[in-house]
């Protein structure tokens, strides 16, 4: 009997499905189609756990879900556009293109490796210009539709990465850079936005229409931030000017004793007199230099100086001071508030710390106080209540307005190795759209690109010189490039036909696979990523380049893999699991269920190195037990059959299948392995008294190789061949579980022959009268007994007899 040696089965297979193309995918329109896709990674340099623990479950749900019966996209790529990339390579010295290019080639190795079934034929490379020449190409429909405008305005810098950074990738409550951990600060800039925010009510509808985590639903809610409200206009005293401000409590119109500007807001420099005017600029410098989470801090003392101007609350009639204060921020509103000291906590500090006015309008034991209440000093709308009041106080004073927190998508980045946005700029005819027939605009690959805090492409004439595609005078390129959540907020439309050089997508094939049906990855992609690849799909709805306006039905969270130590894992902790070497002494079958096994998918857990022994253990068994049966099948000698032991295995493999079945259509792998050893267990016991050879033994070999081979596809597909089968395993049909054999229990049935027992079946319960009588008639004893004689009469007791009358 030959020995189990991964190695030598899974090169042996790897090359055979690659040389037979078994993964290409499916053309056939007559199965249904099913597009199993999981985030894309970034080229790295080598793939961890945490990528094998992505990517191995998701192929083992994709290739279930082809033996099922459908036809499934399964495709694999690379997000390689980005600063880690720029950033290694200026540590190396070495060009980005050439170590993306380097680590995309490693990747792929290790990727085939893992015995995946992507169709290597439609993988793509973000940063190659046969694909960002369509990343340009969207940010011409945006351009067209007015979804892209370039803005002035504070923007996020990140010190470390000389770079801007959108809202969405500020993170934890020190409001750090989520590249490199760096505080970051403010900067003004002219900068380039897609206005997300059109698309913010239809964001809130479209997460009704899918199946996603509830919390990812809920995430992406209050990241957009809906809220009802008023705006309301304070006029400048002796100015043209008025301040807007967004309240929900238009109902406090009448405590409203002095107004707050932003230091970042635009009617900072314009309302400031100038006995202020030095203070005022100080301040609005210092301010730049805090972190948001620093200024939103309820902890920290209030600070802020007086522009010297005054505002006329609309209620009042009276004039109320207008300051600029750091606690009050750009981006949320409209950069101002009425300052209610009464109703508010941190106005109330604010008013205490420099004797402002705070005057009480809804009665309350004690200040400040925020419910709501009665009504008072607030003239005609006394007595009432604060509810009632708000709806007539917003119409009276203002105008219903709908808010959001979330902001308008920043794309503009300082940065070298990203998509350049396709604008020129003329002097004679302004900001000018490169022609769609004109695209790519390609990225140099000769170029400084160490930050400066500038483009580096703009270091570079061979790029930026350029001529103005209307009047073809001399123009300026466009020297930012686009942040990469715009490469991979599209690519799931490039997989069915990445090779495409006429579209950035074929429309039918589009119509045929998409959307997504099922999508698989971190919960950290929430915000970002999740939420971008909404809106571009809604936004190519409405261009009517695609018939659907969700991208993703289905989103699945996978855990996160820790180190060994229960900590994340980080080559700095040094406790990085490098999967080749586990693969190289265990082999990619064992890796891959190891991490399936090790717990519920959705909550990941610590990598435990004496779990995988457990797991090589258990395909060793299956492997001896198909030599066994293969070595024995055609020499045992034929003893009879004990039915009742073959009921059971034939129990025990259908209880299985339906466990793995159900099991699998939910994510389950853990618990699905679980079962599968348990039935490898119960054959080895079995298999003392129960000779290997037979039918019921094929069969349940055959339907344990079968629930097997999503989880362990090289193993599974040369023990598939040894039984004598020539197709793949892999293209097989599911098998379908007889559910009378998957009841907890058997139960006895007598066979009697005219009224006198014979034999006795074991059988689950509510089978057939057609079953047990065929059962019965094939047992030994039965046939003994009836030998040359004819039955005249079957009577059937359900679960509990048959009884033969025969005629001598």
């Amino acid at each position: 009997m030959n020995s189990y040696n991964p190695k030598t089965v899974e090169s042996k297979w790897q090359k055979i499905w690659e040389e037979t193309g078994l993964y290409k995918t499916e053309t056939d329109k007559s199965r249904h189609k099913f597009y199993c896709l999981v985030m894309f990674p970034y080229p790295s340099g080598d793939l961890h756990s945490g990528h094998w623990y992505c990517f191995g479950p998701s192929d083992t749900f994709a290739r279930f879900n082809r033996m099922q019966g459908k036809k499934v996209l399964h495709p694999i790529g690379f997000d390689a556009f980005g600063l880690p990339a720029e950033n290694a390579a200026i540590k190396r010295d070495i060009a980005p293109a050439k170590w993306t290019a380097g680590n995309v080639k490693t990747m792929t190795a290790q990727l085939k490796s893992m015995g995946a079934m992507y169709d290597w034929s439609k993988s793509i490379d973000t940063s190659r210009p046969e694909y960002y020449r369509w990343t340009q190409w969207l940010f011409l429909k945006l351009y067209e539709q007015k979804l892209a405008y370039r803005a002035k305005g504070w923007q996020n810098w990140c010190p470390s990465c000389q770079t801007v950074l959108a809202n969405e990738q500020v993170i934890g409550p020190n409001n750090e850079c989520e590249r490199c951990g760096t505080p970051v600060t403010k900067k003004e800039l002219e900068q380039w936005f897609f206005k997300i925010t059109e698309y913010a009510d239809r964001l809130l509808e479209g997460l009704e229409e899918i199946e996603w985590p509830e919390k990812i639903k809920q995430m992406q809610r209050n990241w957009i931030g809906r809220s009802v409200g008023a705006e309301l206009e304070f006029k400048i005293e002796g100015s043209k000017s008025a301040i807007k401000v967004f309240t929900t409590r238009a109902d406090t119109i009448y405590g409203a004793t002095y107004m707050v500007l932003a230091p970042e807001h635009e009617l900072v420099g314009r309302v400031t007199t100038s006995e202020h005017q030095h203070e005022v600029e100080k301040y609005t410098r210092q301010a730049a230099s805090k972190s948001e989470v620093e200024r939103m801090d309820t902890e920290r003392a209030k600070t802020g100086v007086f522009t010297g101007a005054y505002a006329i609350n609309p209620a009042t009639k009276e004039k109320i001071p207008v300051w600029v204060a750091d606690y009050v921020l750009a981006g949320y509103g409209t950069g101002a508030i009425m300052a209610v000291p009464a109703h508010d906590e941190r106005d109330y500090e604010f008013a205490k710390k420099f004797d402002l006015t705070v005057t009480e309008v809804i009665k309350a034991g004690e200040l400040p106080y925020s419910g709501e209440g009665e009504i008072t000093n607030s003239g005609e709308f006394d007595g009432q209540n604060s509810a009632e009041a708000r709806e007539k106080m917003t119409k009276q004073f203002g105008r219903e307005k709908v808010n959001y927190k979330m902001r308008d998508w920043l794309i503009s980045r300082q940065r070298y190795w990203g998509a350049p946005i396709p604008i020129v700029y003329c002097d004679t005819c302004g900001t000018q759209p490169v022609p769609e027939d004109q695209l790519p605009v390609e990225l140099p690959l000769e170029v400084k690109f160490k930050p400066t805090g500038k483009s580096p492409l703009s270091e570079s004439p061979d790029f930026y010189e350029a001529k103005c595609p209307k009047c073809k005078g001399p123009a300026r390129r466009e020297t930012d490039t686009m942040d990469t959540f715009v490469d991979s907020s599209w690519y799931f439309l490039r997989y069915p036909d990445p090779n495409n050089n006429k579209a950035a997508f074929d429309k039918e094939k589009t119509k045929h696979w998409l959307p997504v049906d099922q999508y698989i990855g971190g919960v950290e992609h929430a915000i970002l990523h999740l939420l971008y690849a909404r809106f571009i799909t809604k936004v190519l709805h409405d261009a009517k380049e695609i018939e659907f306006n969700e991208p993703f039905k289905r989103l699945f969270n996978q855990g996160l893999i820790l180190g060994p130590d229960g900590q994340k894992m980080s080559k700095s902790r040094g406790n990085v699991i490098n999967p080749d070497d586990w693969v190289g002494d265990y082999g990619a079958d064992t890796f891959r269920i190891y991490l399936m096994f090790m717990g519920p998918y959705e909550q990941g857990g610590p990598f435990n190195p004496s779990g995988i022994d457990g797991t090589k253990r258990f395909l060793n068994r299956v492997w001896v037990l198909t030599q066994e049966y293969l070595s024995s099948k055609d020499t045992l000698e034929d003893k009879g059959t004990d039915q009742a032991l073959e009921a059971a295995l034939a129990s025990a493999t259908h209880k299985t299948l339906k466990k793995v079945t159900e099991d699998l259509q939910v994510f389950g792998f853990n618990t699905a392995i679980a079962a599968q050893m348990e039935l490898v267990n119960e054959m080895y016991k079995l298999k003392k008294d129960l000779p290997l050879r037979g039918d019921v033994w094929q069969e349940s070999l055959e339907i344990l190789l079968k629930i097997l081979a999503p989880f362990a596809p090289h193993i599974t597909e040369e023990l598939w061949q040894q039984l004598g089968h020539k197709e793949s395993i892999h293209i097989t049909s599911w098998p379908v579980f007889d559910e009378k054999l998957t009841q907890d229990e058997l139960i006895e049935v007598v066979v009697q022959i005219n009224g006198k027992v014979r034999a006795a079946l074991s059988a689950a319960p509510g089978a057939s009268q057609a079953d047990i009588v065929e059962l019965a008639k094939a047992h030994e004893a039965v046939q003994r007994h009836t030998e040359d004689k004819k039955i005249i009469k079957e009577i059937y007791v359900p679960d509990k007899l048959v009884n033969f009358v025969v005629k001598e």
